[in-house]
């Protein structure tokens, strides 16, 4: 397979914000890897036997649950632990595995940010493709300027699933996206932004970003707790039209 070249990200702490709940909170986050690029057509290509027109773009009109399963047949590629198991669509995330996986919000976060405190890390036109470049596809891998961890595209071009919920009292098991597409404005093209979807929903403007890293601990880590989703989803709050409680 093409390699799946990694970053290294030390430890560090980050800043996340529910604007729902108007809370902020600080995660600290012991060192992990993650992609220098997004996965693209040619390694998604290699791993599940399917055919690859544009090698160097970044694999999009992914699912969630295409993206988690692509992890894993990754890692069994290179002889790693699995980092998840699936009972139908229930997914668990072994977190003391030490095979791909899908980066936490906290170190999607993290990584994207290197060190930078405004909304993007650089010039927007330098770093990101937007619907300012007036474009109708994602682009090649490593065409802009990478972030102080070297990493490629992590803001602009086509936006990367997380591991997380998203907001599981108003959207049920709908997962965390992040990093703004390329056909998006300025405002969505921005660290902080969240957005999400359910677990078979697949656009054409999000894709993927491996990670690694194996902790010491169950249900838990980096950011994320299975404790936190469950508190999360329930709330005593009138539920608007439209939301999708979980059940």
């Amino acid at each position: 397979m093409t390699d799946l070249e990694l970053a290294r990200i030390p430890a560090g702490s980050v800043t996340l914000h529910d604007a729902r709940r108007k809370e902020h909170r600080t995660v600290a986050l012991e060192a992990f890897e993650i992609g220098v690029f997004a996965v693209t057509e040619e390694q998604f290509a290699e791993v599940l036997g399917i055919a690859s027109q544009h090698p160097r773009r970044p694999a999009a009109d992914l699912s969630w649950l295409r993206a988690v399963r692509f992890c894993n047949a990754a890692s069994e590629w290179e002889g790693l632990d699995p980092a998840y198991s699936f009972d139908g669509e229930q997914v668990t995330w072994h977190v003391d595995s030490d095979g791909y996986r899908l980066p936490t919000e906290a170190e999607w976060e993290l990584a994207c940010r290197a060190g930078s405190t405004g909304p993007q890390y650089g010039p927007l036109s330098d770093i990101a493709w937007t619907s300012a470049d007036g474009l109708r596809h994602p682009q090649d891998v490593g065409g802009k300027m990478p972030n102080l961890h070297g990493l490629f595209d992590t803001l602009g071009n086509v936006w990367e699933w997380c591991w997380d919920l998203l907001d599981p009292a108003r959207y049920d098991d709908y997962r965390v996206f992040r990093g703004g597409g390329f056909d998006d404005d300025a405002w969505s093209v921005r660290a902080s932004v969240r957005r999400g979807g359910a677990p078979r929903m697949h656009h054409a403007d999000v894709g993927m970003r491996l990670a690694r890293g194996a902790f010491d601990a169950v249900d838990e880590a980096q950011g994320w707790s299975a404790r936190a989703d469950a508190e999360r989803a329930v709330t005593d709050d009138a539920r608007p039209i439209g939301w999708t409680p979980r059940r």
